[in-house]
């Protein structure tokens, strides 16, 4: 028999993060978006709540919840706001390397720190030449002794120069491609260090974006995750299991644009009657509600095979291609059914719209999701 309910633990959990998202993010969402500051006052709050860092494991005293309490809370907080939603969640993604290749001995000195207050973690993949071609990296480490020396740069690292550290990818052998990368732990003040904070993004302003400099930067070889020559799949593997929440994200931008568009619908008059008695806005906000529930489902069952250990590659790739490319839909039909209402900030549709574009993009562009998924299908 399928059980499609949540545990007691996960209501209460939901219900946390829903009460959170209404009481501190949803109204305060704006002015950060329009400042493009950071919400430090919030991230501490969060973690306050249990709301940050929330998959580090018991055995080094974090809470230890699963991907499916993940992806609860992430739903939860992206109907807040998505920037928000993204320093806290793209902490979680900066501690999954970790999991994934860290030794024991790794875990608890990375990230027990992480426990104590405020702490971000971060994910250094991407550099300003490439992005989905993540094998053709440029960021170059070589060995001195017992240290690891990096030289490059990464690009559009979602709390960069912020993180207190950040898992970085570099080639130590470009002519081995793949086999040539290792992933290591950088922490925050390193010499040689530093970052330029990224500004006019489209959305998500919320959140500190920043590239990532490295000069001769010198970190422990006892840093590396896992062995020289890993650094791709653990990449790789990370990605499999993160793009999850980013579906439960977009899950979270499209419930809200049909509870904003169903608001709206039942108060805004067109030919003496509201505009929810006429088919063509119906329609809207059924196909909405379709997205939202068949997207839903598709990120819990994902969700299901990371918790059960099963394989996961293809579940979750359609879980961050359709759930994106549905809230995409739902925050563009919101922003049609407020009619010139929702093309200006007094409304908060617009702001879904230039929120949620960039869950297409992170993490792995939907069109390299569905080259993942074609593989699974024909190697």
């Amino acid at each position: 028999m399928i059980d499609f309910s949540l545990s007691d633990e996960q209501r209460q959990i939901q219900s946390l993060a829903r009460q959170f998202a209404k009481d501190v993010i949803i109204p305060n969402a704006a002015s950060y978006d329009r400042e493009e500051s950071y919400p430090a006052e919030i991230v501490a709050q969060a973690a306050e709540l249990g709301l940050l860092n929330t998959i580090i494991p018991e055995t080094v005293g974090g809470l230890g919840l699963g991907m499916l309490e993940e992806v609860i809370i992430a739903e939860e907080l992206a109907y807040g706001c998505m920037g928000i939603y993204t320093i806290l969640m793209a902490s979680e993604l900066g501690i999954t390397p970790i999991l994934l290749a860290g030794s024991k001995e790794q875990q608890e000195r990375f990230l027990s720190p992480l426990l104590d207050g405020p702490k971000l973690a971060a994910f250094a993949l991407s550099e300003p030449d490439n992005g989905s071609d993540a094998a053709a990296m440029k960021t170059r480490a070589r060995f001195e002794g017992d240290e690891v020396i990096l030289n490059g740069s990464k690009m559009w690292i979602s709390n960069g120069g912020i993180a207190d550290l950040n898992v970085v990818f570099a080639s130590f052998d470009p002519e081995k491609k793949h086999q040539g990368t290792l992933a290591v732990v950088v922490e925050k003040g390193t010499p040689g260090l530093s970052h330029q904070k990224i500004h006019g993004k489209l959305g998500q302003r919320a959140t500190y974006t920043a590239e990532l400099i490295f000069e001769d930067v010198r970190v422990p070889a006892a840093n590396i995750l896992g062995e020289p020559g890993d650094g791709f799949r653990i990449a790789m593997q990370t990605l499999d299991k993160t793009r999850i929440p980013v579906a439960a994200g977009s899950v979270g931008i499209a419930r809200r644009a049909l509870d904003e568009s169903v608001s709206y619908a039942a108060e805004r008059k067109a030919f003496g009657k509201p505009i929810n008695r006429f088919q063509a806005i119906q329609f809207k906000l059924a196909d909405i509600k379709i997205g939202v529930e068949t997207a839903r489902w598709q990120t819990y069952y994902a969700a299901y095979l990371v918790d059960a250990g099963l394989p996961h590659t293809q579940a979750s790739a359609i879980a961050k291609t359709y759930a994106s490319d549905i809230a995409f839909d739902a925050a563009n039909e919101a922003i049609q059914i407020h009619g010139g209402y929702g093309y200006v900030a007094e409304y908060p549709v617009e702001k879904l719209l230039r929120d949620v574009k960039l869950n297409q993009i992170y993490e792995g562009t939907n069109e390299i999701q569905r080259l993942v998924i074609a593989r699974t299908l024909t190697d």
